[in-house]
C-alpha cells in the first residue's frame, strides 16, 4: 500500500486541500474521493466505490501499523531480563 502509484505529490496534496492527518499511503485514493463528494453534495449512497476503495486502505494500514506494533513489543519483551 505504501508503493508510490498509492501517493500524491506535496504540490496535488496542497491543490486539493487535503488536511495533513490525512496525508498518508492512502491519500492517492482520498483525493478523487473528496472530488466525487463534492460533486454529489455529500450524498451518503453517492461515491460508495471510492469511500470502499479508501476505508479499504485505511484499515490496512491500520493492521499493519497494529501488527509493526506487536513486533516491537514481543522484542522488547525479550530483550528486557527477567527482574526477579
Amino acid at each position: 500500500m505504501a508503493s508510490s502509484d498509492f501517493s500524491a505529490s506535496q504540490e496535488e496534496m496542497i491543490a486539493e486541500r487535503i488536511p495533513l492527518g490525512a496525508r498518508d499511503a492512502c491519500v492517492k485514493l482520498l483525493i478523487p474521493l473528496n472530488k466525487c463528494r463534492a460533486e454529489s453534495m455529500y450524498l451518503p449512497w453517492k461515491c460508495e466505490e471510492e469511500r470502499h476503495a479508501y476505508e479499504k486502505c485505511e484499515y490496512h494500514l491500520f493492521l499493519r501499523r497494529m501488527k509493526k506494533m506487536q513486533e516491537l513489543r514481543q522484542r522488547d519483551t525479550q530483550l528486557q531480563p527477567a527482574s526477579n
